[in-house]
């Protein structure tokens, strides 16, 4: 069992090869835990917790929701096994004591490894012990807790320890001599910390040991300007100390290496031969410009205020009525936008993605980025890792300097989109913790992520504005058939191309599907597909073509519940005909209706059931035929999630 704070707030439990995460819950309930796993093994206050968890006046029954939260949290460890892992959540009086062994948690880790590590004395185990602890890190830490100021407070502490951990493997590269290697560590932290003086120091050095006086150079007037233009402030003592130690030991501009053991000359100040602004013919080099994105979906139709409000929200274009404050300079956002798509299974959000990234190309001169991160493709979720190497290799970085550190090629990425015009499209996404390393750097990059999910972490955290993508109406599910199978098709039984979206739930997916049946049948009529399809025995494997089809991305987006919230979907297919209620779900399945709530939320979070209005949830046809497990012949309902393949074909545009 791991207890994270390094990143998002995580509890995984299982073999290291393949963990399985526990379901926390909301945020304040992740957030009372993260509170616990900071103070572990020490009793934590009602009232420290709620001042943690309410930055303003906390309700009148806070405590009651306290408790609530550490019952689920209670539930939630002993269903991973807690107590094989000697934790143990207990109550004292008006306060709660976690017990834990400190080596789950990775903060605790990370100190040990840390505290072990002797840069000047042992630099070799130094390196190896503090590459073990900064791989603790997953992104931002203590991410999906509340935003107060107790938890500002305690991230910024862990931040300062990480880049502190960051110089000290600095330190230990340049013990043995690996001044590029230090460059490698020290750059992209100096890039996400451009005021942190020591931090830029070391950068300075190492750059100059590595014979780029130059650069070393350049970042001194940088930070000088950023203090003197954000603080009003010269630089300090280290950061003069490690200019002056260049300028005295350097004998030309990039040339030899300076300092005692290279031979330098103390006390001859040399300014630098060529400016330091001037730049390296490397850098005047036209960047690559890259093109990542999907072929554009053929046959695309509708969809006219989505794609308006993919417009306003990632280019920052006026909404009608409305001035041009909420865009900056040439119509782009103030701040880089973050567009998410979300939506059911089928519904056309790659697709439309996709289409607007075509349609508006002229606008990101620097290029187009794309990745589908397989958050729903039934095997392995794409690494964010192994998606950054590629955009790195895509923005001109070579191989060979892209950091092995996630977080350094996170750093590097943002720094090298932060001047770019970049459309950064991120498909399929699993999890918001799967998007965030992968978010651009930049206020003229615009960002649109698609998922199965809501996401909410990514619009708490990142500010992502939703964009919701719902079934195609009659009009555009007839107009989506025209264009497929040509309009003169269509208008030869008009009433049969409306039977047909009403019996594919209007879904683009399960429409094209059908389209492929009657293109590959030239001689059918509408009306005869409709009728085949009216039999709910042969819909869903109906609306398949080879490897694409409703029934799969189903199959998908199912495989990702848990026991519980797949039994109550094949409970609720078999048992209602159009909405149901908390109550009578519950009656259905026979389970605790506070935990039926919970279930409910999370299949209408993955757009399985549709919450048309509080307490009021709804299920599609196509969905209802998936879920009693008998549409598609194959056994595909949620009771075999569990034996379901490993992996999917890949999917085209228009699946998702």
């Amino acid at each position: 069992m791991d207890f994270s704070l390094l990143g998002p707030v995580t509890v995984t439990t299982g073999p290291s090869a393949a963990p399985v995460e526990l379901p926390l819950g909301p945020a304040k309930r992740r957030s009372v835990l993260a509170m616990l796993l900071l103070r572990p093994n020490a009793t934590v206050s009602v009232e420290q917790l709620i001042s943690s968890l309410w930055e303003d006046e906390p309700p009148a029954h806070a405590r009651t929701v306290i408790q609530g939260h550490v019952s689920r949290l209670r539930a939630a460890l002993a269903e991973g096994g807690a107590e094989d892992h000697g934790v143990e959540l207990t109550t004292h009086s008006s306060a709660y004591l976690l017990r834990i062994p400190e080596a789950l948690i990775d903060t605790q880790r990370f100190d040990q490894l840390t505290a072990q590590a002797s840069p000047e004395s042992a630099p070799g185990e130094a390196v190896r012990l503090l590459n073990q602890a900064l791989g603790l890190w997953r992104g931002p830490a203590l991410t999906g807790t509340v935003a107060s100021p107790p938890f500002a407070a305690a991230a910024h502490a862990l931040e300062e320890r990480r880049l502190s951990a960051v110089e000290a493997l600095a330190r230990a590269h340049e013990g043995l001599g690996e001044h590029e290697q230090a460059v490698r560590v020290l750059h992209p932290a100096a890039v996400a910390n451009p005021l942190r003086e020591g931090l830029i120091a070391a950068l300075m050095l190492a750059l100059y040991r590595s014979g780029r006086q130059s650069d070393a150079i350049a970042w001194f007037h940088r930070t000088r300007q950023l203090l003197d233009d954000d603080l009003g402030v010269d630089p300090g003592q280290r950061l003069s100390a490690a200019y002056q130690e260049i300028l005295r030991a350097a004998p030309t501009a990039d040339g030899p290496q300076g300092g005692p053991e290279s031979g330098g000359q103390p006390g001859v100040q040399q300014a630098p031969s060529t400016p330091s602004h001037q730049p390296s013919a490397a850098a005047s080099a036209p960047a690559p410009v890259p093109e990542l994105l999907p072929r554009p979906p053929a046959g695309f139709h509708g969809r006219v205020a989505e794609l308006a409000e993919l417009s306003r929200l990632a280019l920052g274009t006026d909404a009608p009525g409305q001035g041009g404050a909420a865009g900056g300079s040439g119509g782009y956002p103030q701040e880089g936008g973050i567009a998410l798509l979300t939506g059911p299974a089928g519904v056309g959000k790659t697709g439309l993605a996709v289409h607007w990234g075509h349609a508006h190309a002229a606008a990101f001169p620097d290029g187009r980025l794309f990745a589908d991160l397989r958050g729903f493709s039934g095997g392995e979720a794409a690494v964010p890792a192994e998606v950054l190497r590629e955009f790195l290799l895509a923005l001109g970085t070579p191989a060979e300097q892209i950091p092995t550190s996630p977080e350094a090629a996170s750093a590097l990425y943002r720094s090298l989109t932060a001047r770019r015009r970049l459309l950064v499209v991120l498909d399929n996404a699993g999890s918001s913790a799967q998007v965030r390393p992968l978010l651009p750097g930049g206020p003229h990059c615009a960002t649109l992520v698609t998922s199965r999910s809501r996401l909410d972490g990514l619009i708490a955290t990142d500010a992502a504005r939703p964009v919701r993508l719902h079934a195609l109406g009659p009009e555009d599910g007839v107009g989506l058939l025209g264009t497929l199978l040509g309009p003169a098709r269509v208008a030869e039984d008009p009433e049969a191309a409306r039977e047909l979206v009403a019996l594919c739930d209007g879904l683009p997916l399960a429409l094209r599907a059908a389209s492929a049946q009657l293109v590959a049948r030239p001689r059918w009529r509408l009306a005869r597909l409709a009728t085949a399809l009216r039999d709910e025995r042969r819909r869903l494997a109906l609306l398949s073509a080879e490897d694409t089809g409703v029934a799969a991305a189903l199959r998908n987006s199912v495989a990702r519940l848990s026991a519980d919230d797949a039994q109550l979907l094949r409970a609720l297919g078999a048992g209602f005909a159009r909405e149901v209620n908390t109550a009578e779900a519950a009656a259905l399945s026979g389970a605790d209706p506070e935990l039926i709530q919970d279930s409910l939320d999370r299949l209408a979070e993955m757009h399985l059931l549709d919450e048309e209005a509080t307490n009021r949830y709804v299920m599609s046809d196509l969905v209802k035929l998936f879920a009693q497990g008998d549409g598609s012949g194959r056994g595909d309902g949620p009771g075999e999630a569990s034996g379901l393949p490993s992996g999917e074909p890949p999917r085209g545009p228009e699946q998702s």
